[in-house]
């Protein structure tokens, strides 16, 4: 099935846009490629920067104003010699030329190993450079004649050896390093949750078969959590005084914007736990994703969007979400800006908005991941025949290559910030999930009813018409009445009882809280990680930030950003709509809030994990915008290179045959040299020292090299970027 979204846009850009820029084209192959590749919101959200990167630094290497974010500057503790480019071609063709060899040599290592490389991802950027007119095996790397094509081969060198050594694990595929889980995993097959030890904490899942939201099927029953130590990657924008590191277990969790802890589980106090509010409301809003259950509402502009405000207490976080009726308190809008009009109603059914909304930003199957999403939305936005493409809505207009370059080099940046600001948190907080809690707490049994035999301060609240005992005579009870006195709750009844899912939908009705299940196919019910603080909230609030900062506008353009769903002709994995909708939004944080709420609709987080990501969204949009302009206008600060590490020195470089290593303290242990495909291919072990060490190199090749210095513990003392005469 092919996504909506993908279809609205390239619809609109057939009829609106009379070209594209060869930004743009290359910018869709990113996106082709992630959709063909795992589901890694993380290792996409860097690979969207870098390549938006890749295309930035060709662009403005041929710039008077712009600064190069890479080229000839220390990112990190990586230096990228540039000794500056004069085309020899005009300027414009010169740019398309490096940005496509650029874009081409990063695209074909980052995706080497994606699952679809070899029949959808190499076939199409073949394509793309055989279009434009451009060798594919012309691999020159000397510029200084005024090349292009040989500065955008440099470049995409350059970025990949700036990328595995950026604190990814690029070069082992990205797997953890420290992070291990410390609950059991909860085997979906079974009812309830008995295995789960710390309430508090993330837990696996355990699937007959799991597939990833881009629709691979992955060999592991027991998917790892994914990034959990992402908060160590090179950023754009995070600034060191936003930063708290932990030490747990001999590993550093980098934190950028700690939140603080989440909401542990309190012994008692029923609702007014806010871990039991948290997630029995998750619980009542699985109840209004039935489209039959006559409940109409305007799911226009006019009601729905126009947040003032955000929760910073338990008491507000009550009062800004409905636990029982669902949505927030956000109060429409009176007028479109644009046309000067009321906005038009769309009345339809709450299951069907619930349910297109959850599916719309779920990302999948044919997924371009989250940071994907938005770029989607950009390109949406930036086709449109109202948008004036002036860079923060100021200044002259620009053209289409300049736009996108900048744009993409904007938003692609605090994307990737993003990335490692939620999973660093994600990794050190290490917060479970709705299927967990829920179940686990319902295995207890409930927590508002002292005189009641099933009482258990762990136990789930008591929600009349929600979440309630199971009584003598329930049709719950079980042909042995095994079932009385646990816990049922009004809910979606879960995939296994959908058949035909383009013709059938699960309904909604009581159920054993035991069986509970989030609004999700059966072969994912859950992204494999942590919950709080929630990626789509911080992702898209970020997102919309920087949307509303490069037009210089928060309304989409005309007033409304609309997306088609014709009736019975888009969810996955049930039947629906019911009837035909619309997406509306006014503004792009209208947008960024429904994301929010459809992630709890889904049954995938709680408002905990929601608010903060919203409020941390919001500062690393404005910081990374604030960055990103910097660059544009060459007003960058603070680009000398770094001073290296006081207890280490490692020279001549470039080196010939021999390398010196002094180290003023003893801790290394093991000292390998990488090449730019990640390949060990040189290694010193038992190398415990202190003073200078000769290391005969005279066996690599000419090139680029990575030293990777690691402890008697495996743990990476130092990578550094060596280059070999």
């Amino acid at each position: 099935m092919k996504r909506i979204l993908l279809s609205v846009i390239v619809l609109f850009s057939f009829f609106f846009a009379e070209s594209q820029s060869v930004a743009r084209e290359w910018n869709e192959e990113v996106l082709n490629a992630i959709r063909n590749d795992f589901a890694r919101p993380t290792v996409h959200a860097r690979n969207l920067f870098h390549t938006s990167l890749a295309m930035y630094e060709a662009w403005s290497s041929m710039d008077e104003t712009s600064e190069t974010f890479l080229l000839g500057k220390t990112v990190g503790e990586f230096f990228c010699p540039f000794d500056g480019f004069s085309p020899t071609e005009p300027i414009e063709e010169a740019r398309e030329k490096a940005i496509s060899y650029a874009m081409y040599r990063l695209i074909s290592h980052r995706f080497a190993d994606s699952p679809g490389f070899d029949d959808e991802i190499l076939p199409s950027i073949n394509g793309l450079m055989g279009s434009l007119g451009y060798d594919i095996n012309f691999t020159g790397l000397d510029y200084s004649l005024g090349d292009a094509a040989a500065l955008g081969n440099f470049i995409a060198q350059e970025l990949i050896a700036f990328g595995l050594q950026d604190g990814s694990n690029e070069e082992n595929d990205y797997e953890n390093q420290f992070y291990e889980p410390v609950n059991e995993p909860l085997v979906i097959e079974f009812p309830g949750n008995p295995d789960i030890e710390f309430p508090n904490r993330w837990q696996p899942l355990t699937l007959d078969v799991f597939i990833d939201q881009s629709g691979n099927t992955i060999p592991l029953s027991t998917p790892d959590f994914l990034s959990p130590e992402w908060g160590q990657v090179v950023p754009f924008s995070l600034k060191e005084e936003d930063l708290t590191i932990y030490s747990v277990s001999d590993f550093d969790f980098y934190v950028y914007h700690d939140p603080g802890a989440p909401h542990f589980i309190q012994d008692g106090l029923g609702i007014d736990d806010p871990y039991k509010w948290n997630f029995s409301l998750v619980s009542t809003w699985s109840s209004h994703l039935d489209p039959t259950d006559g409940v109409l509402i305007d799911t226009s502009p006019a009601s729905i969007g126009n947040n003032q405000w955000l929760p910073t207490n338990f008491e507000e976080y009550k009062l800004f979400y409905d636990l029982l009726e669902g949505g927030d308190v956000s109060e429409g809008h009176s007028l479109n800006p644009v046309t000067g009009a009321p906005y038009e109603p769309q009345i339809i059914p709450r299951g069907d908005y619930t349910r297109v909304l959850a599916e719309f930003w779920a990302d999948g199957p044919e997924s371009e991941t989250p940071p994907g999403h938005w770029f989607t939305i950009l390109n949406y936005v930036s086709d449109h025949p109202l948008l004036e493409k002036r860079f923060g809505g100021e200044g002259d207009i620009l053209d289409d290559l300049e736009w996108d370059v900048k744009t993409y080099f904007t938003l692609g940046g605090t994307m990737h910030d993003v990335a490692i600001t939620a999973w660093g948190i994600k990794g050190y907080y290490d917060y479970l999930r709705p299927i967990s809690a829920l179940r686990y707490m319902a295995d207890q049994g409930q927590s508002t009813d002292m005189s009641l035999s099933n009482y258990n301060t762990h136990g789930i609240p008591l929600i009349e018409g929600y979440i309630e005992t199971v009584e003598e005579g329930d049709p719950l009870e079980g042909e042995e009445g095994e079932h009385i006195g646990k816990i049922k709750i009004k809910a979606w009844l879960g995939p296994k009882v959908i058949e035909d899912p383009t013709t059938q939908i699960a309904g909604v009705d009581w159920m054993l809280a035991e069986e509970w299940f989030p609004y999700q196919r059966i072969s994912f019910v859950t992204p494999p990680f942590a919950g709080y603080i929630s990626g789509h909230s911080t992702y898209s609030r970020a997102a919309a930030v920087i949307l509303s900062s490069i037009t210089g506008d928060p309304f989409f353009p005309g007033g409304m950003g609309v997306f088609d769903f014709e009736a019975n002709d888009y969810l996955v994995f049930e039947a629906g709509p019911s009837v035909s909708m619309q997406l509306q939004w006014a503004t792009y944080q209208d947008a960024s809030d429904q994301c929010s709420l459809s992630r709890i609709w889904g049954g995938i987080h709680p408002p905990i994990d929601d608010i903060p990501g919203r409020f941390i969204g919001q500062q690393i949009g404005e910081d990374a915008f604030e960055q990103a302009l910097a660059y544009i206008n060459g007003e960058v600060l603070n680009l000398e290179e770094p001073q290296p590490q006081a207890f280490m020195k490692i020279y001549p470089i470039p080196v010939n045959d021999f390398l010196n290593i002094q180290m003023n303290k003893e801790g290394v242990f093991a000292i390998n040299f990488i090449d730019l495909y990640g390949r060990t291919v040189l290694k010193y072990e038992d190398m415990f020292f202190q003073g200078l060490k000769t290391l005969d190199v005279s066996q690599l090749d000419s090139g680029v090299y990575f030293i990777s210095l690691k402890n008697k513990q495996s743990n990476k003392v130092l990578t550094k970027k060596i280059v070999k005469r």
